[in-house]
């Protein structure tokens, strides 16, 4: 892995007290910047996915609608009625 240098401005007490932080979980600023820069990386990638998939999710329901493969709102109900009923049952435990 190449290395290279990243140079940036800090306020001084800042800069100080994240050294004093960083020395005392016995580590380096340089080292605990890194682990901040692989984990904002990461989380802006995984952000990324989801939301390509999110997309992709709502394009699929959007055809399906143009497609005219829905269902009715008293479809969804009675599926939902049916879910809470065995739901219900299942809560309520075995019969004595």
């Amino acid at each position: 892995m190449t290395e290279t240098t990243f140079t940036f401005r800090v306020d001084e007490t800042l800069k100080a007290a994240f050294a004093e932080a960083a020395k005392s979980n016995d580590r380096t600023g340089a080292q605990l910047l890194r682990d901040y820069m692989r984990d904002f990386v990461r989380q802006q990638q995984e952000a990324a996915d989801y939301n390509a998939w999110f997309r992709a999710k709502v394009q699929t329901g959007i055809a399906a609608a143009d497609a005219g493969d829905v269902l009715s709102a008293e479809e969804v109900e009675a599926e939902a009625e049916a879910w809470r009923a065995e739901v219900r049952r299942k809560l309520a435990g075995p019969a004595s």
